[in-house]
């Protein structure tokens, strides 16, 4: 699968290097049960968490942009900055497996909005409290939860638009969402996990730009 071996080639040390590619970094993901969903927010909002159970705590998340698009390539998770990844797998969800999948295939998330999201399991669940909390409260005036709440965080009062984000559904609590521009926009993408030599997940990458690597 190229698309490991060019992960591997692109993640697997301490930084990137990679004339392709501009690295910028997001600010910390809030990691409190250990279950991770990547997805479409706005298209899937019950999408399955991976199966892997990750680390807890605040972990820093980056995205690395294609110089030459300006579009984000690759959104990624650092678990451990101290730790070699030494191997890669596609990340999956319960009840998938890659013997299933034939040659070229890929287990991933569908994009139809052109933004994906990085969260906890618990996040997801208070995004979806939220968007219930604000369509009791509006009725027939919700205009939908970007609208209602991914919008403004994109936008500035100049008009310029972001492309990426930390999003809290609730100021008072510690669950937040990663969210960011997926490569060119819509379509379907992969997640890799990153182990260490005796087993233990240091990153998660998802992939929207695959970068080759020579």
């Amino acid at each position: 699968m190229t698309h490991i071996e060019n992960i591997q080639k692109l993640f697997s040390k301490d930084f990137v290097e990679n004339p392709l590619l501009e690295t910028y970094e997001v600010g910390k993901i809030h990691i409190s049960s250990g279950k991770i969903v990547v997805s479409d927010s706005l298209i899937s909002p019950d999408h399955s968490a991976f199966s892997q159970e990750f680390p807890k705590g605040d972990f820093p998340v980056f995205v690395h942009k294609e110089r030459e698009s300006n579009c984000i390539a690759y959104a990624e998770i650092v678990f451990d900055k101290n730790i070699m990844a030494h191997h890669w797998v596609l990340a999956l969800c319960e009840d998938q497996n890659v013997k299933d999948l034939k040659d070229g295939e890929i287990f991933g998330f569908p994009v139809e909005s052109g933004m994906g999201t990085f969260m906890d399991k618990d996040a997801q669940i208070a995004l979806n409290k939220l968007e219930q909390e604000l369509f009791h409260k509006k009725g027939v005036d919700f205009m939908g939860i970007y609208e209602e709440f991914f919008h403004s965080y994109f936008f500035d009062e100049k008009g310029a638009i972001d492309q990426f984000a930390v999003l809290k559904s609730y100021d008072h609590k510690k669950e937040n969402i990663i969210a960011f521009e997926t490569g060119y926009g819509e379509g379907f993408y992969a997640s890799y996990i990153g182990y260490s030599k005796d087993n233990q997940p240091v990153k998660l990458i998802s992939e929207f730009i695959e970068i080759e690597m020579d």
